[in-house]
């Protein structure tokens, strides 16, 4: 099984990559950091992490040529799993509306807006309390209250609630996991997130929607 790392400058690689190694071997998974779409396009697992601000993540993965078609056509064609992290789960969306309106890629209905969190600090960093809203196998063996560790100032709104799988309490409820069908993406940094990351890794690894 090769697992795809998308590399388009745009995430925090090195952790992602030590991280999908260590739960990989379990797996017998080969983890490959790559911008190469051919790549990509043949990979069983696909991973999309993302740092920084939504407007430049979307450019720099849009000028990584033909990137975003051969993503498209493995995860809505063939079906292949794939797991967005932090901007890269956020890319998910409709739109996110950081700095100006940006489209995303539109594979999970919703929209990407500020935290609103008054009183509280923003962004939103550190570990918090998970909420799980719907079982999902990826999230097997993780249970409400369990930590993760987040650093953002955006959130993803979805359009649906059936997307919605997890939350957590900012000020009021913060989207931590989305998904639908052969897609999930977790707000929250799994390879920062010790056991609970590790855990969510190695389900994603032997996911098979």
């Amino acid at each position: 099984m090769r697992v795809a790392l998308i590399d388009y400058d745009s995430g925090n690689l090195h952790s992602a990559e030590k991280a999908f190694q260590l739960m990989g071997r379990e797996a017998e998974a080969e983890i490959v950091v790559t911008s190469d779409p051919e790549i990509a396009a043949r990979a069983d697992r696909i991973v999309l992490p993302g740092d920084g601000a939504f407007p430049a993540c979307r450019t720099a993965l849009g000028e990584v040529d033909g990137m975003a078609e051969a993503l498209r056509e493995a995860v809505l064609q063939r079906g292949v799993p794939f797991m967005g992290i932090c901007v890269g789960m956020q890319m998910l969306a409709t739109t996110g509306f950081e700095y100006r309106p940006t489209a995303g890629l539109d594979w999970i209905g919703g929209e990407v807006k500020a935290i609103d969190a008054p009183g509280l600090k923003v962004p939103h960093m550190g570990w918090n309390d998970l909420v799980i809203d719907r079982p999902h196998p990826v999230l097997e063996g993780i249970a409400t209250g369990d930590h993760a560790y987040f650093v953002h100032s955006w959130q993803f709104q979805v359009a649906h609630n059936e997307h919605l799988l997890a939350h957590v309490d900012y000020g009021g409820p913060v989207t931590a996991v989305v998904g639908r069908d052969n897609i999930i993406g977790t707000q929250f940094h799994p390879e920062k997130s010790q056991a609970v990351g590790l855990r969510l890794i190695a389900n994603f690894l032997r996911w098979m929607p």
